[in-house]
């Protein structure tokens, strides 16, 4: 039995050891994103930060949120408001250079709101007591006059507050107190994100574009699905312990036919002569997003590369993100952005592409911040594009060229990266796709 035992053993190294041996990959690190959230901290640095800045530049005096159980503000976890039983107070206001806080928490929920040692103050609302009656009280003995809520008609974030609660809200303050939209606020606070933050961003790329070509790597021509390709995608986010950077049901969107625009893969399958593209994104430790496009070409029988036709198109797609990625710098509007590569894909005789060219990404797909579009209308852009880019924000933008198919219907390159605007231009989070990955067929 041991002699046994001991040429099983030999014979398994012979084997590891063999130069004829397949190289063996490393195991992978399914436990980058599984540990302890840096979140807390970096809202907390958010908070001293970037909130200073971001009250100044609104105009106001102070800003309120209102957070409370089942129904909670969509900026709750912001700012350390995702606990909230009964309703609590979240008044932010500058102290000089810096930004105080004080809360006004029922009792059950002060102690540990207390204990993220988040808020300068955190005062005990009891269960006999009203939390807005308590802030009307507070607010008498400052100087503050015009306070932004989370009341919005264009931001979807900044439209925290119910009817019920602002009516409650201005009932509690009286008239001496100007209400505004905290649009401005959260758009200058949450559209720029810190150093750390953009790293964990661009780890979360690395693996958003890896995963991709990997599931290239399984399809067999003529028998794989789109949604099969999906699918490996969803096991590799389950390993990992991250979720969808967007709708589950349309991440990833895997389309090896004509465009769909937003949408669920198919039962599609993927054929010699397809391009294939995947629009997939993750989010890891619940907080930070990814979006990132790759696209792949079927080889036909006797191809070796794609055709001329293709490769003019995807050579296309490449140079609109080029040049997107160069007109990107503080200062310039998303239009501009916009703007240049529409009259790129002109030249390169692409079809019209109704889509901008980008939008921020960050906390979600689509995030707060200036939009990369505009040109692709007619008549005025929508106020999102004219906004300035600034130092911090980041984008996911794609290289446009679309042609029309045999069928009359369209086709679109679209090749997406993430860039971080920096102080004199913008740059990738990650190596940009180079070269269309080749799909070839397993015999």
């Amino acid at each position: 039995m041991q002699k046994l035992l001991f040429l099983l053993i030999f014979g398994l190294l012979g084997v590891a050891c063999s130069p004829d041996a397949p190289e063996q990959k490393p195991a992978e690190d399914t436990a980058i994103f599984k540990g302890d959230s840096p979140w807390p901290e970096i809202r907390k640095k958010r908070i001293a930060q970037l909130l200073p800045q971001a009250l100044k530049a609104a105009g106001v005096d102070a800003w309120l949120i209102i957070c409370r159980e089942n129904n909670n503000d969509p900026l709750a976890h912001h700012i350390g408001g995702e606990n909230a039983g009964g309703e609590a107070a979240f008044l932010f206001f500058l102290d000089g250079d810096s930004v105080k806080s004080v809360v006004f928490s029922p009792v059950g929920e002060a102690t540990a709101l207390r204990d993220l040692k988040i808020h300068d103050e955190v005062i005990n609302v009891a269960r006999d007591k009203n939390a807005l009656t308590q802030l009307a009280d507070y607010l008498r003995d400052t100087k503050i006059k015009n306070i932004a809520i989370n009341s919005s008609t264009s931001m979807n974030m900044g439209d925290g507050i119910s009817a019920t609660q602002k009516e409650r809200l201005m009932s509690a303050l009286g008239p001496k107190y100007q209400l505004v939209s905290a649009d401005e606020v959260i758009y200058e606070w949450l559209s720029i994100k810190l150093p750390e933050e953009v790293e964990i961003m661009t780890k979360a790329a690395e693996l958003t574009a890896a995963w991709q070509i990997e599931a290239y790597e399984q399809i067999i021509p003529g028998i794989t699905t789109d949604a099969e390709v999906a699918k490996f995608l969803k096991q590799k986010m389950a390993a990992y312990g991250v979720t969808d950077g967007w709708s589950p049901d349309q991440n990833p969107n895997v389309n090896s036919g004509a465009d769909r625009g937003h949408s669920h893969a198919t039962d599609k399958v993927i054929m010699p002569g397809d391009v294939i593209q995947t629009d997939f994104g993750i989010k890891v430790f619940d907080m930070w997003v990814t979006d990132i496009q790759r696209f792949a070409y079927v080889l036909r029988e006797g191809e070796e590369n794609a055709p001329d036709s293709v490769l003019r198109y995807w050579e296309g797609s490449k140079s609109g993100s080029r040049i997107a990625l160069a007109t990107m710098k503080p200062g310039v509007t998303g239009y501009d952005v916009d703007k240049a590569q529409r009259a790129l894909m002109e030249k390169n005789g692409s079809s019209y592409v109704m889509w901008s060219t980008g939008h921020p990404v960050g906390y979600v797909a689509h995030d707060i911040g200036p939009s990369l579009g505009g040109a692709q209308v007619q008549g005025n852009p929508r106020p999102a594009s004219l906004k300035v880019l600034k130092e911090g924000q980041v984008f996911a933008f794609d290289g446009f060229h679309a042609w029309e198919l045999a069928d009359g219907s369209t086709k679109t390159m679209s090749v997406e990266e993430m860039a971080v605007i920096t102080a004199d231009g913008a740059r990738y989070l990650i190596a940009p796709q180079e070269e269309l990955i080749l799909v070839k067929s397993k015999k």
